[in-house]
């Protein structure tokens, strides 16, 4: 016998269906995606600023998630290599880019032949900000930004730096902060990451180098690595005894660097919502506040509308640095 729903609950039935389609998409995303993992690109080695990131965000945001992260490392050609294998992925949440500014430096300096990463992959929530922060080895004999800015004035050109890759954020940062402090020059060293960029400047085999101001705090809190300035508007919290270059050798000179997560374009706009919501919550939990605080990152938060408006600034500020300087990407 066929069950015939009352008038009465025909009703509620038909409120509870008119509720829950109204209900904002992320709300109705809260089950996890897939019991598959989310695989989770890191364009660059470990070691650096963006791997610090995901390291340590990866247990909270799979436990908000409710679905596990998996960190995959892949660099390569200032992060496009990742970046590529991001824009390849299924969109269906599976697949995410953790990025930072150097994304919007490979935008600002495009290959030739080689597509848009941007135009397959979408900004989905900004985590964190951070300084980009200069440093050397304690035998160098730098001590301070003076010393720094004086060796360079003395052998324009002869100081080496250690940059994570041609036209990473960092090289263009440090080419802005040149061009602001006079027009000095220095001799930029190419790495694949920030990681082996740390790696060569602790062994003593570069003079300065540069990379996200928190990917070098641990080194200099063991005082194996001087920090000589970052790129702020403050002083770090992590450190406030560093100057910023602004109030030293160049005047209100600021360059922030951020770090967050892209999705392939095609993906569900109820599953990135999800996916922002998360980061927004554990950015709301004073652990992970603390944490990030303590290795040198500033809770962002920023959505994705907010977030694509940062990105296209950066590009234009990059791209404006790479022609007046002439910097060509790396293929």
């Amino acid at each position: 016998m066929e069950f015939a729903p009352s008038g009465r609950l025909r009703r509620s039935l038909l409120l509870q269906t008119l509720a829950f389609a109204s209900a904002p998409a992320v709300l109705r995303a809260q089950t996890p995606a897939s019991d598959r993992p989310i695989r989770l690109i890191v364009p660059w080695p470990p070691g650096g600023a963006v791997d610090q990131l995901a390291r340590a965000v990866q247990q909270p945001l799979s436990a908000e998630l409710g679905q596990a992260l998996v960190i995959e490392n892949i660099g390569g050609a200032s992060g496009r290599v990742g970046g590529q294998a991001a824009a390849r992925a299924a969109a269906d949440g599976q697949t995410l880019l953790l990025a930072n500014d150097t994304f919007a430096a490979t935008e600002a300096l495009p290959v030739a032949g080689a597509p848009s990463v941007r135009q397959a992959l979408r900004p989905v929530s900004q985590i964190v900000t951070a300084e980009h922060g200069f440093f050397t080895h304690p035998r160098s004999g730098l001590k301070t930004i003076q010393d720094f800015a004086a060796a360079v004035r003395a052998r324009p050109g002869a100081l080496n730096v250690g940059v994570p890759g041609i036209g990473a954020s960092q090289h263009l940062t440090s080419e802005l902060l040149l061009r602001a402090a006079g027009g000095l020059r220095v001799e930029h060293v190419p790495y694949r990451g920030g990681g082996p960029v740390l790696q060569d400047l602790l062994a003593g085999n570069i003079d300065v180098g540069v990379v996200t101001f928190s990917a070098g705090v641990p080194h200099a809190r063991e005082r194996s690595l001087v920090p000589l300035f970052v790129t702020s508007a403050t002083r770090p919290a992590a450190l406030p005894e560093v100057p910023t270059a602004g109030e030293t050798i160049a005047p209100g000179f600021v360059q922030d660097t951020w770090i967050g997560l892209f999705a392939p374009t095609a993906t569900p706009v109820a599953l990135t919502d999800r996916l922002h919501q998360a980061v927004r919550a554990i950015l709301a939990d004073t652990a992970v506040r603390d944490r990030l605080a303590g290795i040198g990152f500033y809770p962002s938060g920023l959505g994705p509308e907010a977030f694509a408006g940062q990105f296209d600034s950066t590009v234009t500020t990059f791209a404006g640095i790479a022609r007046e300087r002439g910097i060509r990407a790396e293929s």
